[in-house]
């Protein structure tokens, strides 16, 4: 394999990368993909298969990913850069997913550039990313001749009914009744506090797990409601939950590392946990520039949001200015391992006892998966226990 994919990423530039997964994606069609995985048996030998263990870390690792992919392309239809290329590449990857752009909803996308007029093209970028690893690690797994992951049958949530949705296709996840924890926030910027140590944080902005919040417009009612700030509320909610997203993978990929056996396994979760890290420094940014809101009420639920101005003199106690400063989106040295040991600026948290079990955990707390079935539930647990059972050498 290595042989014939290196010389391919020698020459593939980013811009063209879409074509050329677009034209080896069909490897996840049910056919393709049991025709690898029947050649990925036959080679195993020769190439090395993998442990329980491993199969279990980069299954947890796919359903991850296809959760997450799941979660972008919502995003990129409504707020994403309206090319072809990016449909054309999900309509190859997931069953019957429209291959042309939506257009967009104007009126979210323009409240999504007060964050940063580039918003749409990182959006779009992300959701590439993520359909990548999805698509890598799944061909992957079937080339070592071990069980993939697939999760077709439970795209069964309603879509958004917005101008700029894919209306009729069936979701993962939900992004209209979401509980974001923002703890995160306070959690890069503690100088003396690891939630490795037991140590919690507070949120950033409180509001946003209190009750249930719209991070897409549900209706081109939400686009008007208010006289706009609504619409601007929500796309305030989704730079906060990307960067919410993108802080799970980076933590999950440095947790699950831990427990390779193979090093090449190692080098595949750190491969790609590195782009995740990428992707949450980019989001940290974004959200410190959400527009300031005073109680913005849902015209539909009547919860109320609150954005506070982050970078106030007098933040709420116990928290100081540095705590919130929105510019300080680098983690700040902190206790790592002990207390004993001199700070230090790392990933937090990277602790990796149950730490699967706690990434489907903070997925179903954050609301995404109101509406699953009770088989989704068992199935995504079952993978993360299996993952949180891998030890080295196993």
């Amino acid at each position: 394999m290595m042989s014939t994919v290196e010389p391919l990423l020698d020459t593939v530039e980013r811009r063209s990368f879409l074509k050329t997964l677009g034209a080896a994606g069909a490897v996840l069609t049910s056919g393709a993909l049991s025709a690898t995985a029947s050649r990925a048996q036959e080679e195993k030998e020769e190439n090395g298969g993998l442990s329980r263990g491993d199969a279990a870390l980069l299954r947890f690792a796919a359903a991850a990913e296809i959760i997450e992919s799941d979660i972008w392309l919502q995003y990129a239809e409504l707020g994403g850069a309206q090319g072809a290329e990016l449909p054309a590449l999900a309509a190859k990857l997931i069953p019957n997913y429209p291959p042309t752009p939506t257009g967009g909803n104007p009126a979210y996308i323009n409240a999504l550039q007060q964050l940063d007029t580039d918003m749409p093209q990182y959006i779009s970028d992300n959701t590439e990313d993520e359909l990548s690893h999805e698509v890598f690690l799944n061909t992957y797994l079937a080339f070592k001749g071990s069980q993939g992951v697939n999760l077709d049958k439970f795209r069964t949530l309603p879509s958004s009914q917005a101008t700029g949705a894919n209306k009729k296709f069936g979701r993962l996840t939900n992004l209209t009744r979401l509980s974001v924890d923002t703890s995160w926030w306070t959690r890069y910027r503690s100088r003396d506090k690891n939630p490795d140590l037991g140590d919690t944080f507070l949120p950033a902005i409180p509001t946003l797990m209190q009750g249930k919040h719209t991070a897409i417009p549900r209706t081109d009612g939400d686009a008007t409601a208010d006289k706009g700030n609504f619409i601007q509320a929500v796309a305030n909610t989704a730079g906060f939950h990307f960067a919410w997203i993108e802080q799970g993978g980076t933590s999950l990929y440095a947790q699950l590392a831990q427990r390779a056996t193979h090093v090449e396994t190692l080098r595949v979760l750190l491969s790609i946990g590195g782009t995740e890290i990428c992707h949450f420094q980019t989001w940290h940014d974004k959200a410190g520039n959400a527009v300031i809101l005073a109680n913005v009420i849902d015209p539909v639920t009547n919860v109320s949001v609150m954005f506070p101005d982050l970078n106030s003199a007098s933040p709420p106690p116990p928290l100081v200015l540095e705590d919130l400063q929105t510019n300080l989106i680098l983690p700040e040295p902190t206790a790592f391992l002990s207390r004993q040991f001199p700070p230090c600026s790392i990933i937090r948290p990277t602790e990796t006892r149950g730490a699967a079990m706690a990434a489907a955990k903070a997925f179903i707390d954050d609301g995404l998966f109101d509406g699953q079935s009770g088989e989704f539930f068992e199935l995504l647990q079952d993978l993360a226990s299996d993952a949180d059972a891998a030890r080295r050498g196993f």
